[in-house]
């Protein structure tokens, strides 16, 4: 990439050049751009979405180099975090109305899929018994333990969910012979989205065509603790409708907790532990109303 930079700044002749994480943005008298490494060619990927009517990326300026890419490069606005929560919500809603269509699957799709959660919930069960095993002998617990036991039965409780709603799921698809699949960005995070003479995603390295509840899964995972998800997921199913098996896999991949980083810093570590908790009771708090008798939802 290093050879290649020397030989776009060279073309462009930049007054000025920034390194952003791994791109670099060259200011020019014609204009600023970004160059970013190639992942892969994204011009097919550019003009597919064109051709639904979805445009709101930025334009890919040189992708003739075999390790990097330019694009333009955009200046964003700065947005409170719940309008940009809802702004970016929306955006997502479009693409995947503008990209959805049903795609013929065999059953064997969908044991795989079950297989592959049906594995991490296992996983998870014993990765987590394994620590209460450890912690429930120790005669005085760390506070990071001590968090960790009190609220062990929430994680027990979690993964009990997903291992029935995936069965329903199981239920819901297994007579199916086609899913609906959309382009997923499949990076989706605040920092990706930016307001400016229209809204745009950025970051499409990852994109690729798969079920639609993954680009909203991998947001809520990322940005949980800094959007009111109870407003943005109403917004998201009001403008592009989950079919029920849909919504059931949707709740089954948030609703899995991740593992902990334990660094031996006890300071660091009970962080960490209140993070896991604070991420269950929020996530239980988001869907449990998609899960209310309608007498309780009056």
């Amino acid at each position: 990439m290093n050879r290649s930079l020397e030989v776009l700044k060279a073309i462009y002749k930049p007054y000025r050049y920034t390194i952003k994480g791994k791109a670099t943005v060259l200011e020019t008298t014609s204009g600023d751009f970004i160059i970013k490494e190639k992942k892969k060619n994204m011009g097919e990927l550019f003009n597919y979405l064109v051709h639904r009517q979805f445009d709101n990326f930025p334009s890919l300026i040189d992708e003739s180099r075999k390790d990097v890419n330019v694009y333009e490069y955009i200046e964003g606005i700065n947005l409170p975090i719940d309008q940009k929560c809802e702004d970016l919500i929306l955006l997502l809603a479009a693409l995947h109305n503008r990209t959805s269509y049903f795609k013929e699957v065999s059953l064997d799709k969908f044991k795989e899929i079950y297989e592959n959660i049906e594995n991490n919930i296992m996983y998870l069960e014993n990765y987590f018994l394994i620590k209460y095993e450890m912690y429930f002998n120790e005669i005085y617990m760390s506070p990071s333990h001590y968090l960790f036991m009190r609220n062990y039965s929430k994680l027990e409780a979690a993964l009990a969910f997903c291992k029935r709603e995936l069965n329903d799921w199981f239920e819901l698809v297994k007579n199916e012979n086609k899913i609906r699949v959309s382009i997923v960005h499949n990076n989706l995070e605040l920092d990706h989205f930016i307001k400016s003479d229209k809204d745009y995603f950025i970051s499409w390295d990852n994109a690729k065509i798969d079920t639609p509840v993954l680009d909203f899964a991998h947001l809520y995972k990322k940005e949980y603790e800094k959007c009111n998800f109870e407003y943005v997921l109403q917004r998201y199913l009001n403008n592009f409708p989950l079919l029920e098996y849909e919504k059931k896999l949707l709740f089954i991949l948030i609703t899995l907790p991740e593992e902990i980083i334990i660094t031996n810093n006890e300071f660091n570590d009970t962080k960490e532990m209140q993070r896991l908790f604070d991420y269950v009771f929020k996530t239980e708090n988001l869907i449990r109303p998609y899960y209310a008798s309608d007498e309780e939802k009056e």
